[in-house]
């Protein structure tokens, strides 16, 4: 029975107050959303699947697990506290701010890993050393490759041949040749301000560039990243933790301000062991972004170079072997070009997918070598959210999109030869959200489904949709974690509304538990609002779900709301934004605040707002906006000035301060301040190295000289999202519960 028709069950049997869930449950072990892995992979070979699993008394330690195909067992291939993984883990300040980027700050043990391609090895790093692991052949077997006593390594992988493993130690790029263990250098060594293999700032926080190094297929070369940050400004901040604070002197990039220079080289590596280094042109402009690189054979690269103010993104063909680079495609546009990875050359190098939003929609192409189009492959008003496998010999691919329903990922396959190109067949099989991973063959895949109400399912399926194996069922049922809670589950309600433009703004709501008709309620609008997320999605969401249910039993309407900017709508629905942040998502949002006071079970007087970085911009322009309207607000490390934000993400919708100052100005949250009346909540890490706690302190001092009064909680050591430890997740959460509880419940 779907767990759905349970939750409709369980709405009519009583519910204990041990039953209800609380902030300290869902941040302690073992974790509500059951034992559901991340980062799967089917191994070369399509003999496996991979994944990382938490431990069980303590979720935030990764061990490395396997299902094997063909015995049908899931087993434990690495326990990362056998070596080392854990609490004792020290991580270089390289390691710490990548992992932020990456968002995997607090996770410990084994966080990424990758395949050889042969299938039979592992690589792996725990706290800065590297480790193999062998499959098959008799009894597994794990050893240490690279100490850290010789350097922190970091962003390790093997080669496409199998012949070296390299990763990025002290800021440049080494390798270790696996046939005799000689470790050597692929870069020349970092200087001062001077980095190579690394992606810079930027690319890891906003381009989703997490590398700065790509191997040829045949591995007799890789490309590399020099990246000089001597142009970029300091930001001289202080790091203010427990026992001591630490002077930063961060090449920060503010919006306006000078970026790194990066350029790019190829190292041919030669039998005479004397490498040669080409550099790519990349063009005589220097203000540009280096934003992805593939390569298409041992001779050619596939480079993409986005202008400064991202209105244009150019697709290179490039020689590895003396540099020269041709410009095959060019995507234009009169706000802003977004970045995407559906770039797949295809094994005749030949021809290659690409992504377009031409059409006002993200869609994709078949283009030849020379950029020219040879046909569409999807089309329609819905978005192509990935590319996710190509069987080139069969002529097909799959992609996830939402072409049925905004708020839902379905997967769907279709021809490389289609003369239909709104014709893709869905293979996915349930209503909800699916995240796939394919075979190197395409010939099966795991899904990872799940709904608003059901925790992720992992499914192994054949290439057309056929289920072939269950590899976790995670059925809320007897013993597993979130079985206690289930009763006192309140089930989301979806709808819409219309923006003022008349486009439509989706909402979800959940009802607080016990509801009883004819009473009013508080509410609270949980608000993020910025360009590249949705909220309202038909998913189980396992970072933001349980902190909404929670407030839902506690006695609060809870209210989400996707504003024009949000993702997976289109060019139009995102570009209302261009320069004018803090307008057209303002009053999309108090479109759905007026919705809300207008419902017979909402006290319209005790109506809040909670939002985390751009989150927490809104909840400041909602409050001194709308304070007549809003009784009360939680912003958590909010962008107050976006003149102060990065590059890359603030000129993209914002435009150049240079050319724009008035746009910035009425984005900013300091005009509108006189007007903020209503109680505000203001919470930062005091080490945040993304939104800056200079955004706060300037806040705290326009308040300050306004006479305005605030709450104020920091958190020492925090970084942006505060999660240093389950104690501080649980602190943080647990006073802004008791904060709006206080503001907000009924007299």
């Amino acid at each position: 029975m779907r767990i759905v028709l349970a939750l409709l069950l369980a709405a009519s049997l009583p519910v204990n107050a041990s039953d209800t869930l609380t902030i300290d449950r869902v941040y302690e072990d073992p974790a509500l959303s059951g034992t559901a892995p991340r980062q799967l992979q089917i191994s070369p070979d399509g003999q496996r699947v991979t994944f990382l699993r938490g431990k069980e008394q303590d979720q935030t330690v990764f061990d490395l697990w396997e299902y094997h195909l063909a015995s049908k067992q899931t087993r434990l291939l690495v326990d990362s506290a056998l070596l080392g993984g854990g609490t004792d883990e020290t991580l270089s300040d390289e390691e710490k701010a990548r992992r932020e980027r990456a968002r995997i700050a607090g996770s410990r043990g084994i966080v990424e890993y990758s395949w050889s391609a042969d299938g039979k090895q592992l690589l792996f790093p725990i706290a800065g050393a590297l480790y193999m692991h062998r499959i098959g052949g008799g009894e597994d077997s794990t050893r240490q490759i690279a100490k850290v006593e010789d350097g922190f390594a970091t962003d390790a992988r093997f080669s496409p041949k199998g012949g070296y493993v390299s990763f990025v130690r002290g800021r440049s790029l080494h390798a270790i040749r696996l046939a005799d263990g000689a470790q050597f250098a692929l870069s020349p060594p970092a200087e001062d301000r001077l980095s190579y293999g690394m992606a810079e700032f930027v690319a890891q926080e906003e381009m989703n560039r997490q590398t700065g190094y790509w191997w040829a297929p045949d591995d007799g070369a890789v490309a590399y990243v020099r990246v000089d940050e001597a142009p970029v400004a300091v930001e001289r901040r202080f790091e203010v933790y427990a026992d001591r604070t630490e002077v930063i002197e961060q090449r920060y990039p503010a919006a306006g301000k000078a970026n790194a220079d990066v350029r790019l080289y190829v190292r041919h590596l030669t039998a005479e062991g004397k490498p040669r280094d080409v550099e790519i042109d990349l063009g005589e402009e220097r203000d540009i972004y280096l934003a992805r690189v593939d390569w298409v054979d041992a001779a050619t690269l596939l480079v993409q170079r986005q202008s400064r103010d991202q209105r244009q993104l150019d697709l290179l063909r490039a020689s590895a072997g003396d540099g020269s680079a041709q410009l095959i495609l060019s995507e234009q546009s009169q706000t802003w070009v977004n970045l995407h990875d559906c770039l797949r050359v295809l094994p005749d190098g030949q021809s290659f997918v690409w992504a377009s939003e031409r059409s006002g929609h993200r869609h994709l192409e078949l283009r030849a070598l020379d950029g020219s189009l040879i046909r569409p492959l999807t089309t329609g008003p819905w978005v192509v959210d990935e590319l996710l496998a190509v069987d080139a010999k069969k002529r097909r691919f799959w992609f996830a999109a939402n072409a049925e329903d905004v708020r839902t990922r379905q997967i769907y396959m279709s021809s490389l030869d289609t003369d239909s190109p709104g014709s893709a067949t869905r293979i996915s099989l349930h209503e909800g959200w699916h995240d796939a991973t394919f075979s190197a063959d395409a010939r099966v895949y795991v899904d990872t489904w799940s709904d608003e109400n059901t925790p992720p399912q992992l499914r192994l399926h054949d290439h057309a949709g056929k289920e072939l194996a269950v590899l976790e069922a995670n059925k809320v049922a007897g013993e597993h974690p979130y079985a206690r809670f289930l009763a006192a589950h309140r089930k989301p309600e979806f709808g819409t509304l219309e923006a003022a433009d008349g486009q439509t703004l989706h909402y979800r709501v959940i009802q607080p538990l016990g509801f009883e008709a004819g009473k009013r309620y508080p509410a609270l609008v949980r608000v993020y609002g910025g360009p590249h997320v949705q909220v309202v999605q038909r998913k189980w969401d396992e970072r933001w779900g349980l902190i909404d249910q929670v407030f839902a039993q506690r006695g609060f309407v809870v209210f989400s709301l996707d504003n024009r900017g949000s993702a997976r709508r289109g060019v139009g629905f995102e570009a209302p934004i261009h320069r004018r942040m803090g307008g057209p998502e303002v009053e999309d949002q108090m479109a759905g605040v007026r919705w809300l006071a207008q419902q017979e079970y909402v006290d319209g007087k005790r109506i809040g707002v909670f939002g985390w970085s751009y989150g927490g911009y809104m909840s400041l322009h909602l409050l001194a906006r709308h304070s007549a309207e809003i009784a009360a607000g939680v912003a958590v490390a909010p962008v107050t000035d976006w003149k102060l934000y990065d590059t890359h993400y603030t000129e993209r919708y914002m435009d150049d301060p240079r050319r724009v100052a008035q746009a910035y100005e009425r984005s900013s949250i300091f005009p509108w301040l006189d007007g903020l009346k209503s109680p505000l909540y203001l919470v930062h890490g005091m080490a945040d190295d993304n939104v800056l706690f200079t955004h706060s302190t300037q806040l705290m001092a326009a308040l300050q000289e306004r006479g305005t009064r605030f709450d104020l909680m920091t958190y020492p050591g925090g970084k942006h999202g505060i999660n240093n430890s389950p104690a501080m997740r649980k602190h943080v959460f647990n006073s802004i519960v008791g904060w709006l509880e206080g503001r907000l419940a009924a007299p």
